[in-house]
C-alpha cells in the first residue's frame, strides 16, 4: 500500500531516530543507552522504533508486560519493564526473562520463590522524590540489602527517576547529589556489578554529570527536547499528516462544527480534513489559534474539533484540492507545526500530543 490510500498516517523517519540516539551518545560517552519505546513508541510505533534502534541501544524499556511481550517477538536485547508487576504478571516474567522494577522486598521476595533455573535480574528502583514507586530513599539502603541476599535474585539496575529535571535545576542538582552519595553507599556496603541509571532525557541534556552506567532515553529519541534550549540538536522524527476530504465556499455568517463556536465573519473557503481527535487530534486545541500546513502554508482550524473530521480556512491559497496532503505536526516548506506547539496550545506535554495519536493513524516508516 502506498500512502496514496490513508486518510491520516503518521511517517516515522529512521535516519532522525539514529541521529538522535547519536546525539545521545555524544552526551552519554560509553554509558549503555537503554531506549524507552514505552507506549507505542511514544506514538511512533514500538517494534518499527525498536528495530530501528536496535544498533544504537543495549537495552529497552517498556511500560508493562504486554509490551514486553510484544517487543520480544522482534528483538532479542534486554528488556526493563519499567512500571510495577501485577502478582499474576510476575512467573510470565519470570519464564520470558525480563527485567522487573522492584519497590518492595515483598515484589523481591515473589520474583525469588518464582524463579526455576538461575536468577532473576531485576531493576531495584529508589524513590528520590517522584512518589510514584521504589524504596523510599531514607530506607534504601536496609531494602536493598535484604533484596540483594535472596537467594533467587540479581541485581541488574539500581535507578531512580528525576521528576523536575526540566522544570528545577537547582533542585535536580541537589536530588542527583543525594542519589550519588546514596549509590557510593551501595557499592560500598553491597559490592557487585550492578548498573545505576537516573538520567532521563531532560537530564541526558542537562544534567549529564555525571552519567552514571546507563541512561534512560525517552522524548528526546523522538526528536523533542523537553527543554526548548536543545531542540536545535535534535531533529523531529515524526511528520503527521492527513488529507483534505472537501472544499465548501461558505458565506458569511456560516456557523462551522458543534456548538456554532465560529462563525464564518465574511465568504470563506473551508476544508474539511479526514482526521479528529479519533485519530489523536487533541481536541482542546478547538478555538485556541491552532494551525495546520497547507502547501507550506499555515491555515486556521475553524471552530470544534470532532471525532472524524475537523475545518480550517484555505481561502488564502490557490487551488487547493479534494486528496491534497496536510501537515498536523511536522514541516513543510520553510514552516513547521511542532509537538511543542500544539502542546501548549492545548494545554498539554509534548508527551500527551504523540502518545495519544491512535491506532487508525497509520505508522509509515522512511
Amino acid at each position: 500500500m502506498t500512502t496514496e490510500r490513508y486518510r491520516c498516517w503518521a511517517e516515522i523517519d529512521r535516519s532522525s531516530l539514529r541521529h538522535n540516539a547519536a546525539a545521545v551518545r555524544e552526551r552519554i560517552g560509553s554509558a549503555e543507552l537503554l531506549a524507552v519505546v514505552k507506549a507505542n513508541g511514544y506514538g511512533h510505533g514500538m517494534v518499527g522504533v525498536a528495530e530501528a534502534l536496535a544498533n544504537d541501544a543495549q537495552m529497552f524499556g517498556v511500560a508493562n508486560l504486554e509490551e514486553a511481550i510484544a517487543l520480544r517477538n522482534s528483538l532479542a536485547h534486554p528488556i526493563i519493564i519499567l512500571s510495577p508487576a501485577l502478582p499474576d504478571e510476575r512467573s510470565t516474567i519470570v519464564e520470558r526473562a525480563f527485567i522487573p522494577s522492584i519497590s518492595t522486598l515483598e515484589e523481591a521476595g515473589d520474583f525469588s520463590r518464582l524463579a526455576r533455573v538461575g536468577a532473576v535480574a531485576i531493576n531495584f528502583k529508589i524513590d528520590t522524590g517522584m512518589g510514584r514507586m521504589g524504596v523510599l530513599e531514607n530506607d534504601a539502603l536496609a531494602v536493598f540489602k535484604k533484596v540483594a541476599a535472596l537467594p533467587n535474585i540479581k541485581v541488574h539496575s539500581v535507578s531512580s527517576h528525576l521528576p523536575v529535571a526540566n522544570e528545577d535545576a537547582e533542585h535536580t542538582r541537589e536530588e542527583l547529589l543525594r542519589f550519588g552519595k546514596l549509590i557510593r553507599r551501595f557499592r560500598a556496603e553491597v559490592p557487585g556489578n550492578y548498573k545505576v541509571h537516573v538520567l532521563q532525557s531532560a537530564g541526558v541534556l542537562a544534567f549529564c554529570d555525571p552519567v552514571f552506567d546507563m541512561v534512560r532515553a525517552g522524548l528526546i529519541l523522538y526528536g523533542i527536547s523537553p527543554l526548548p534550549e536543545f531542540q536545535k540538536i535534535l531533529k523531529p522524527v515524526m511528520t503527521w499528516k492527513t488529507r483534505v476530504g472537501l472544499i465548501r465556499d461558505m458565506p458569511k455568517g456560516s456557523s462551522i462544527s458543534y456548538g456554532r463556536t465560529f462563525i464564518t465573519p465574511r465568504r470563506m473557503r473551508v476544508a474539511t480534513l479526514a482526521a479528529g481527535y479519533a485519530d489523536g487530534y487533541p481536541r482542546h486545541l478547538s478555538n485556541r489559534d491552532a494551525a495546520v500546513l497547507v502547501r507550506g502554508r499555515r491555515c486556521a482550524l475553524l471552530g470544534r474539533v470532532t471525532m472524524d473530521l475537523m475545518m480550517i480556512d484555505v481561502s488564502n491559497i490557490d487551488n487547493v484540492q479534494v486528496g491534497d496532503e496536510v501537515i498536523l505536526m511536522g514541516s513543510q516548506g520553510d514552516q513547521e507545526i511542532s509537538a511543542a506547539e500544539l502542546a501548549e496550545r492545548a494545554g498539554t506535554i509534548p508527551w500527551e500530543i504523540t502518545t495519544r495519536i491512535g491506532s487508525r493513524v497509520r505508522r509509515i516508516y522512511i
